[in-house]
């Protein structure tokens, strides 16, 4: 064919385990609610800056360091990781992607998360623990957005890879993982239920 894609985005999601129990599961929704209780440094950051909701970024943000419960989902995580990084085609020089960070969210009706993305590492994904009926996903942006001052519109019925936005569905049990350089948020929370996910950066540095 004459035209070619070049310099593509790769986002990878999938079920953290080929099959569960449900025991990590319900174990990570207790303590990811028991957290916030505990937490008066975080809910008072998240009041601050994210208003609505419940965030450990500010005050527990490395989680897999702290909790078996969380290291167990670090360890389930390690071949996902693996993946996506020989998709990506990394060259590491011998060294390997490890987590630097892993903190909770809880967003309740009305919260959202603005967009951004996370400077100073390697990978970030997300760990869905709790999605309510009609809870959005995570709304991701085309990097060369801003660079299209002369693009008209897309077709409505555009192929995924062509267009501006994509929200990936947030499934429970499932994790999405892409570039740190990726912008991207989650829109406000509809359900009167508590939308419940686990971030994490990984680094190679």
């Amino acid at each position: 064919m004459a035209t070619q894609l070049l310099f593509p985005t790769r986002v990878y999601a999938a079920p953290l385990l080929a099959s569960d129990d449900g025991t990590l599961h319900a174990r990570l929704v207790e303590e990811c609610r028991q957290l916030e209780h505990d937490d008066r440094a975080g809910r008072v950051w998240s009041k601050a800056n994210y208003p609505g909701g419940y965030t450990s970024y500010g005050s527990a943000n490395r989680m897999h360091r702290l909790s078996p419960t969380f290291a167990t989902l670090e360890k389930h995580l390690a071949p996902h990781i693996r993946a996506f990084a020989r998709d990506l085609e990394f060259d590491l020089r011998g060294r390997r992607l490890r987590m630097t960070d892993c903190w909770v969210n809880i967003m309740r009706r009305q919260v959202q998360h603005s967009l951004h993305l996370h400077p100073l590492s390697t990978l970030s994904g997300t760990y869905y623990v709790r999605v309510p009926r009609n809870a959005p996903g995570l709304k991701v942006e085309d990097p060369r957005l801003d660079r299209q001052m002369g693009a008209p519109p897309r077709l409505a019925t555009a192929t995924i890879e062509n267009r501006p936005w994509v929200t990936l569905a947030a499934k429970p049990g499932h994790l999405v993982l892409f570039e740190s350089w990726l912008r991207h948020e989650v829109p406000a929370n509809p359900s009167r239920s508590a939308r419940i996910s686990i971030s994490f950066n990984y680094s190679w540095f």
